[in-house]
């Protein structure tokens, strides 16, 4: 088994570029230091004593900034060299983060987390389009996943070491760190990155549409799957704010432990994406059968903890449920928005994957915590698995509509 799962490793990993492996490097250090949304509520409740619904409407400022700085990013990725967008993200969102350190009041933190999640997701769109320069057909969701799995394998490190350090040396370190491994990952960047892409894939994915001409503003089918992502998002990121107040406030669970069970799903990701994607995607499938069947995982998921309570156990079962859907649903969704335009318009669609992210970090925490605080736990988690159950039903009658050309327009 050992032996199957390291050969299937080397086979995902052979032969992607150098400038692949430079950018997923970068990712893992930045991610490792992501901290920060995982534990923000937590600090806004705990530390400083605000209400369940005044800390997810501080999140929902993230989420707002989030949305503005993939706009952004994806403007400036079709206009500037990637890398430069990507170093201006990483070192001017570190230092407002360092803000954290000193701001008590409702409206100096929610102000605070809009700039920073600005600043911060104006490198998303320009990551998304350099893989695309650095890869092609033939080898771009293992391009993806192996981005995913140093994200993932951050994310591993980042909760479990977060959690630590919240419990045994206070939050305020959390952002002292966070922001530190940002500015490691720049210099990452600046050290070993090319300033540009030489060559730009010809190839198209042929499991996929033809590339649209059009602006990504008015590729209709593109929008429509941008939507769903954006509510598959929502659901899936109770995760990172309405589940550790749960296993917090209903459990009394303690930062570390919570910490460690969010590890886990990176953790999993990190052992089981990109040798599982790489054989999927050898088959040549419909990319939308994957997805549709990681968005079906994400109903059972909630009803355990609506069923089973805040207990260890549900958590386990949780998070190994949400792993699936992550694992299944993200790499291809990924795929289809950096696979699906032109060169020249790169930015707009890698930019409006990463805005529908940022709508799912607006409303996530804002409506869920909002649910959880007027109408309790178990309300909450009946909401997002019938809202889960909608989006698995509305993927598979939306999947062909997905995958026929565009209509011919001008761009």
């Amino acid at each position: 088994m050992i032996k199957q799962t390291a050969r299937l490793y080397t086979q995902a990993v052979s032969g992607l570029p150098l400038e692949v492996w430079i950018l997923s490097i970068a990712s893992f250090i930045n991610r490792s230091g992501a901290m920060v949304l995982a534990f923000t509520t937590l600090y806004l409740t705990n530390e400083l004593h605000f209400s369940l619904a005044e800390a997810g409407s501080i999140m929902g400022f993230y989420g707002v900034g989030s949305m503005l700085g993939s706009y952004t990013g994806g403007a400036l990725a079709d206009r500037r060299p990637y890398n430069a967008v990507m170093l201006f993200s990483l070192v001017s969102s570190s230092l407002v983060l360092l803000l954290m350190l000193v701001m008590t009041s409702y409206w100096g933190i929610a102000l605070i987390i809009f700039f920073y999640a600005f600043l911060a997701d104006m490198f998303r769109p320009a990551n998304a389009a350099a893989i695309t320069i650095y890869s092609d057909a033939s080898n771009r969701t293992r391009a993806v996943s192996l981005m995913r799995l140093s994200v993932n394998l951050g994310f591993s490190v980042g909760p479990a070491a977060g959690g630590l350090i919240a419990h045994q040396l206070g939050y305020s370190w959390l952002f002292i760190l966070d922001a530190l491994t940002a500015l490691l990952a720049a210099a990452l960047l600046w050290w070993k990155l090319p300033p540009t892409g030489q060559h730009v894939s010809k190839q198209q994915d042929p499991t996929l549409a033809p590339t649209p001409t059009r602006s990504a503003y008015r590729d209709w089918p593109y929008l429509g799957f941008i939507l769903l992502t954006s509510v598959y998002a929502m659901s899936f990121f109770q995760l990172f704010s309405g589940v550790p107040q749960f296993l917090s406030q209903e459990g009394k669970l303690s930062e570390d432990t919570i910490g460690l069970l969010l590890a886990l799903n990176g953790l999993l990701v990190v052992l089981i994406e990109l040798p599982l994607v790489s054989v999927l995607d050898a088959k040549k499938k419909s990319i939308f059968r994957y997805i549709i069947l990681g968005a079906s995982m994400l109903p059972p998921a909630y009803l355990v903890f609506a069923w089973g309570g805040p207990t260890i156990w549900a958590a386990a079962i949780y998070i190994l449920l949400a792993t699936a859907s992550e694992i299944f649903a993200m790499p291809f969704m990924m795929n289809y928005a950096i696979s699906r335009p032109p060169a020249s318009r790169k930015g707009q669609y890698a930019a409006l994957y990463s805005i529908s992210y940022g709508l799912a970090l607006t409303a996530a925490p804002a409506g869920g915590l909002w649910l959880a605080d007027h109408f309790g736990f178990t309300t909450y988690f009946y909401v997002i698995a019938g809202a889960s159950v909608c989006l698995t039903w509305a993927f598979y009658l939306f999947q062909h509509r997905m995958v026929e050309p565009p209509a011919p327009l001008d761009s």
